[in-house]
């Protein structure tokens, strides 16, 4: 899967790029104890660190990066990005804009004291024929002190402008700054197909199977690791045109 991002010439130079999600982990990852002690149990237990899943999630595809620095200060957003002037009429010039509360009106989003943001975006996104974009919060994120909306883009038709990521400000006493790069979407290419779902009834070896997976995960650790997980292959740069490949 080849992604292609494209910028305004005149920003070229100015804007962080999108940068594979397995590049930006939070720190609170990195620093997380492999194992904590549960009074439920009586013994230490493996935390979510040790968990591949929950890993792989937050890694798998690419972020979209908030361009400059925005400062929250008593529920007011403000910003000072001194970039050159769009060489496009009709492209952003500032990395936050909103929506008023009653576009999600009837969605369990809707709040009439809740602020809608939408990060505006300064990269087109191109993808492959057949494939749309996915974009949601960045995966496992509670920290962030909003909650984009996930959408789904035709992003191998819809390609010439950038993707608006709106997102629902859940943190009404937040205060400082959101530094330049932070995650604001996690993206990924999904195929367009429709699925085709099948149904059946274990078979006597599906049985056998299923008993004895089950017993391996639960006599010793890391049975997923080592015998199912797929070996994950580093993001690279494209050789041309600044693509990214998740």
């Amino acid at each position: 899967m080849r992604i292609v991002f494209r910028c305004d010439p005149a920003l070229a130079g100015h804007l962080p790029k999108p940068v594979p999600a397995r590049a930006v982990l939070p720190d609170w990852v990195r620093a997380m104890a492999p194992r904590a002690f549960s009074p439920t149990h009586g013994q230490e237990v493996r935390t979510v660190k040790q968990c591949p899943p929950f890993i792989d999630a937050m890694t798998y595809g690419f972020i979209m990066p908030l361009p400059c620095d925005v400062t929250v200060e008593s529920r007011a957003l403000s910003w000072n990005w001194d970039v050159p002037t769009p060489s496009v009429h009709a492209h952003p010039r500032s990395p936050i804009s909103f929506h008023v509360p009653e576009q999600v009106e009837g969605t369990p989003l809707h709040h009439p004291d809740r602020v809608l943001v939408k990060f505006n975006s300064f990269w087109t996104i191109e993808l492959e024929p057949g494939w749309s974009l996915f974009a949601t919060h960045p995966v496992n994120r509670e920290d962030l002190p909003f909650r984009l909306v996930t959408g789904l883009v035709d992003a191998d038709r819809f390609s010439d402008v950038g993707i608006l990521f709106p997102a629902v400000w859940t943190d009404p006493g937040f205060s400082g700054t959101l530094p330049r790069g932070t995650p604001v979407a996690q993206c990924f290419a999904v195929p367009r197909e429709v699925p085709d779902l099948a149904f059946e009834s274990f078979s006597a070896e599906a049985a056998v199977r299923y008993d004895a997976t089950a017993e391996a995960l639960l006599s010793s650790p890391g049975v997923y690791r080592r015998r199912f997980r797929a070996r994950r292959l580093r993001a690279k740069r494209a050789a041309e045109g600044g693509g990214v490949e998740p």
